[in-house]
């Protein structure tokens, strides 16, 4: 409470002090009873998104102030309208103080968009965001069944919209219809419906609830703060993500919002979704009599056609009768004919039997029978000479062939075959023992042409073969190659000496080996021609004569 203040003559009074804890706690409560409720408006500033506690901290500023500003993790969980960078609203909520910076700020509750110009740039920032997502693409709509058997409302239960689908449904096609009660307007609506989607498509096929053919979500008119539940942007990714096809009938047909660009099909008004979602019986029941009578239509032109078209045949034919006139009178004149022919067979058959009978007597059978004997007997011994002079023929041919193959024969022919392999001994001999020099001539002239193309032949002349490491490294082939420090291996004619390239580039012969010698000495003093031993006829080249595999050329 103020406290009376009295100057003495010193210039001091009797006001009271207060500490800095006091001063500044007294004025935080003064500001909190006096603004305990209050709507600001301004815009947002310095928004980075909710802190790691789920806090949220920004400032609303107009063209002459600005004033700090927090939101509590519970009630930013509870917003419709998130703050956005450069969004102006309308937040309400309470002054208070911040002692530990001497600051005041407003601890918002709430937060709207600050008329409708704010709300149409939040609506075109999301609906542009979405879309660059995907979400609205045509690709993703999916046809609406033609005659649903179950259709899903979601919408309010106690409405004027409800009352409208089920009217409309009843009137044109009377089928069964799931409602999905939910709030249609207000905080947390958003949530209920895209609840209620996501509820629905999560019905198994043939179970308790049967799963919807359709979806209609159904709202009456409103202003854009009223549908504003609809942009929500969990209400328009669940309608994007539902696998039924989905009738969006949001307000009337000026309206729009973000669920009409993410379901399947937009419907003006409810009424028009329900038209959407099922046919007019009565249409389909005059479609169907309207084909059936053109079906027995079609039926009656096509028996008449054919009718028309067999008459037209049976014209082309001739009568029956005449068909068998013709044939029926040959049967006749064959039929008379037949008894006379019968007789006259039968008489020329009576003739013959009666001739055969004459020749069939029993004196002329028993001549027939002697003289069949006659020519039996008479063959019979012709055979047996035959067969006689035959075997004497066979026997004189064999008896002469015998005489001609006697022992002195048999000798004869044995002598004759033993000169002549006698005559092939004596020459085999003189033959094999000139392809045998002729094939050693051969041998020896490749053997020195082997040794003459030979490497060993080179190194002897006083030449060396130097090598990288040890014998069996590569070639070296020009000094460029080489490098201070680098092991080296000199082949010579007599053997290999180990070297180490100096700084100048000069090998210096490693001192391992007493037999060693220096580079230049061993390449300036050729190694003495060994004699070669005369080499005796039909011998194989020496096998020192082979060149290595590791042979290089030095031309």
């Amino acid at each position: 409470s103020p406290k009376a203040m009295n100057v003495d003559g010193s210039g001091r009074g009797n006001v009271a002090e207060y500490s800095v804890s006091e001063i500044s706690f007294e004025l935080k409560r003064t500001v909190e009873e006096k603004f305990s409720y209050v709507r600001v408006r301004g815009e947002v500033s310095g928004y980075r998104g909710p802190h790691s506690s789920g806090h949220a901290y920004f400032a609303l500023k107009d063209d002459k102030a600005r004033i700090d500003a927090v939101i509590w993790r519970p009630s930013f969980q509870r917003l419709k309208v998130k703050p956005q960078e450069g969004l102006e609203v309308i937040a309400t909520g309470r002054l208070t103080t911040f002692p530990g910076s001497s600051k005041y700020q407003i601890v918002i509750e709430s937060i709207e968009p600050a008329g409708v110009g704010a709300l149409m740039a939040l609506l075109e920032e999301r609906r542009r965001r979405l879309t660059a997502e995907g979400l609205f693409d045509e690709s993703r709509k999916q046809p609406l069944p033609f005659l649903p058997a179950t259709i899903g409302v979601v919408t309010s239960p106690t409405g004027a919209v409800i009352r409208d689908i089920l009217h409309r449904i009843r009137d044109r096609f009377p089928v069964r219809v799931l409602v999905w009660p939910v709030r249609v307007q207000g905080e947390g609506s958003g949530d209920e419906v895209a609840a209620a989607i996501r509820g629905f498509d999560a019905l198994p096929a043939g179970g308790r609830v049967p799963r919807p053919d359709v979806l209609i979500v159904a709202r009456g008119g409103g202003s854009l703060e009223d549908l504003w539940g609809f942009n929500d942007e969990a209400v328009v990714r669940a309608a994007a993500a539902c696998r039924i096809p989905l009738i969006s009938a949001i307000g009337h047909e000026t309206d729009w919002t973000l669920i009409d660009l993410a379901a399947d099909r937009r419907a003006p008004t409810p009424t028009g979704a329900a038209e959407m979602a099922v046919p007019v019986r009565a249409d389909l029941f005059a479609t169907v009599g309207d084909l059936d009578r053109r079906l027995h239509a079609a039926l009656a032109r096509r028996m008449e056609s054919a009718r028309s078209e067999l008459r037209g045949l049976v014209r082309a034919l001739p009568a029956p009768g005449d068909l068998v006139a013709l044939p029926r009178q040959r049967l006749d004149l064959a039929g008379a004919r037949l008894g006379h022919a019968l007789g006259r067979a039968a008489a020329a058959h009576r003739t013959r039997l009666d001739r055969a009978a004459i020749r069939l007597t029993p004196r002329l059978l028993a001549r027939l029978v002697a003289d069949g004997r006659n020519r039996l007997e008479q063959r019979g011994q012709r055979l047996d000479h035959g067969l006689g002079r035959a075997a004497t023929l066979h026997r004189a041919r064999l008896e002469r062939t015998a005489a001609r193959l006697g022992p002195h024969v048999l000798v004869r022919l044995l002598g004759d075959g033993h000169d002549r392999l006698g005559r092939l001994t004596g020459r085999l001999a003189p033959a094999f023992a000139a392809g045998f020099e002729r094939r050693e001539r051969a041998l020896s002239a490749t053997a020195r042409l082997l040794e003459t193309l030979s490497h060993r032949a080179v190194l002897a002349r006083g030449y060396a073969i130097i090598h990288q490491g040890d014998a069996t490294g590569p070639l070296v082939r020009a000094a460029a190659g080489l490098a201070p420090g680098m092991a080296l291996a000199i082949r010579f004619a007599d053997g290999v000496a180990p070297a180490t390239v100096t700084g100048d580039g000069v090998p210096v012969p490693a001192a391992t080996d007493a037999a060693a010698a220096p580079v230049s000495a061993l390449a300036a003093e050729p190694a003495p021609k060994k004699r070669r031993a005369p080499r005796r006829k039909a011998e194989a080249p020496a096998e020192e004569a082979v060149p290595p595999k590791d042979q290089g050329s030095l031309f």
